[in-house]
Order: structure tokens, then sequence, then C-alpha cells
């Protein structure tokens, strides 16, 4: 199976370059400065996983000629989705299956209108990685987890195949007969997570160490799963369980959301909060002035201004 991996930041780059180690044909698509900075240093993993440094990576320019891949893994950030979509086009042909590791939905959208629901996967990632000023991949914990399936549900001969390539690469790989439902519970998960840490610009710690923190908590977590239940999925016990240890438990845990609001970058807040927000529900609908989640995301798009004034 021919793997066309979409970037080589630290998403696409930490899988793809799990791939490529284990003995899988594994091309990545990328800009000309990166790929120069991979023929001099090759691909460079730092991960309590284990370090990996690949040389001779196989890329691939939007330009270039080739025959359409097989599999197209996507890992880009949600506002860079149009020119995503843009470069990797010429190399989908009438077989190739894209799986996306974007967070929330709208992504979902955009690629079923472009290509079809037939070329299109739900998937999802848990990892924690960025790329250094050396541009060398650094994993931040040991969460490496890849899961995938079937938008319409249940398993099918080509998620199976899927499975077989990415099964034993050095992460852990698993198929959902749910995709989508897992998909809400992590938008939810994460949505909770960075209206939190952004607004109060601080880790769940220091948010749960205010006199009403664990209440802003709450309410923002109550708002998402309402979303969620509004377009017709339901969180469950195991949600339940895995969101409250790790969202009313003191850790140093933030949202990358907020790193990139410390490091002066732009945001997600419009495909994680502001998407949210359009799919309605019943806390959005209302009192829809005074939602924690709309000032949450009203704060991030002060924030978007402020840093459009500076520029």
């Amino acid at each position: 199976m021919r793997i066309l991996v979409v970037g080589a930041g630290a998403v696409g780059g930490y899988f793809g370059g799990r791939l490529a180690h284990a003995g899988r044909d594994v091309t990545f698509l990328v800009r000309a400065g990166r790929a120069e900075e991979l023929r001099r240093a090759g691909l460079v993993i730092k991960s309590a996983r284990g370090d990996l440094t690949l040389r001779d990576v196989k890329t691939i320019l939007a330009t270039d000629p080739a025959e359409p891949f097989d599999l197209v893994l996507l890992s880009c950030k949600a506002y860079n989705l149009d020119d995503a979509i843009a470069s990797f086009e010429p190399f989908v042909g009438p077989s190739t299956r894209i799986l996306p590791l974007l967070n929330g939905m709208r992504h979902i959208d955009v690629l079923t209108q472009k290509f079809g629901t037939q070329h299109v996967l739900g998937g999802q990632c848990v990892i924690a990685a960025t790329l250094n000023r050396e541009r060398e991949i650094v994993h931040l914990n040991e969460l490496h987890a890849l899961t995938f399936g079937e938008l319409d549900g249940g398993p099918s001969e080509r998620v199976s195949a899927i499975d077989a390539v990415l099964s034993g690469a050095g992460f852990d790989a698993m198929t959902s007969d749910t995709i989508l439902l897992r998909m809400w519970e992590k938008w939810v998960f994460l949505a909770t997570l960075a209206a939190s840490t952004c607004l109060f610009r601080g880790s769940i710690g220091a948010i749960l160490s205010t006199p009403d923190g664990r209440r802003v908590i709450e309410g923002l977590l109550g708002e998402c799963r309402a979303v969620a239940q509004h377009n017709g999925f339901m969180m469950g016990p195991e949600f339940d369980s895995r969101a409250t240890q790790t969202l009313f438990t003191p850790s140093p845990l933030t949202a990358s959301m907020l790193r990139d609001v410390e490091n002066h970058a732009r945001t997600e807040a419009d495909h994680i909060l502001g998407d949210l927000i359009q799919r309605g529900g019943v806390a959005q609908q209302r009192d829809a002035g005074l939602s924690l989640l709309r000032i949450a995301y009203s704060h991030l798009k002060a924030y978007e201004a402020r840093q459009a004034g500076a520029a």
C-alpha cells in the first residue's frame, strides 16, 4: 500500500516516520523548504517510546508528477485544510482513501463534499508532539494512538486492509465501528479543555485552585455535551470516567490552543469552538449571549483581532 503523508510536521511526521521505519511505503508531501531540511538532516523523532532518525526520506512536491496513492494520511491544522486539499488532490485516484486526523468535524464535511463519501474515512489521533528549533519532532508524552473507521460505521474490507498496514508500526493503531462517536467525544473533551485553559490562561491545576474554576469547567463540559447530544451523539459512562479523571484532577495539563496563544500564533478557535457553537444545541440556544462557550470563543476572537492589529 502506497501511503502519502500530507506534511512532515509534528503529527504527520511522527506517524509517517514510524510507518516508514517499519518498512511501509511512505512518501511525505511537503514544501520545498521542508524537503531540503529532510534531505539534509533526515526526519528526527525524539520520544520516550524510542528516538528515531530516518535518512533518505521519500518526499514529493505538489507540482511533481506521480501515480495516485492508496492512502492519504492528513494531519494539517484546520485553518490550512483548503491549501492541503489543493496540494494532495492531484494524487487522489479512484481507489484512494483519505484518512484525516484533524480535530472537530468541519473537515469531514469539506472532504466528503470535495471527494465523495466513498473516499473519506473517519479518524482521530491522541498524541502530544511539537517541532523544536532544530525542526525535530519532539514527542511530549507516551501516548501515540491512531483510531479510524468507516463514517457510516461497521467493519469493511478496506478498513481491515489499512489496519494491517498501520498495525505493528511502532504506535497504537485501532479500528472503530463507531468512529464518528469517538471523534465527537474527543471534540467535546478538547473544546472543554481549550475553552477553559485559554479563558483562565492556566493549567487544569491552576483553574481548579480558583474559587469558581471547577464550576466553569463543569459548565463548559455540559454545554459541549449538549451540542453533541443535539447532533445525535450521546457520551457514555466510559467517556464520563475519562473526562472526570482528566478535567477535575489538578495537573499541569493545558490545551495546545493555549500554547498557540502564548506563542502569539494562529489558533483553531473557529474550528474547535466556533463550529461547535454553529452546530447548535440546547445550551447554545438558551441565553446564548451568556454561554460560557461563547464567552471563551469571543475571548479568542479578541485575541485574534489583537494579533491582526499588531501585524
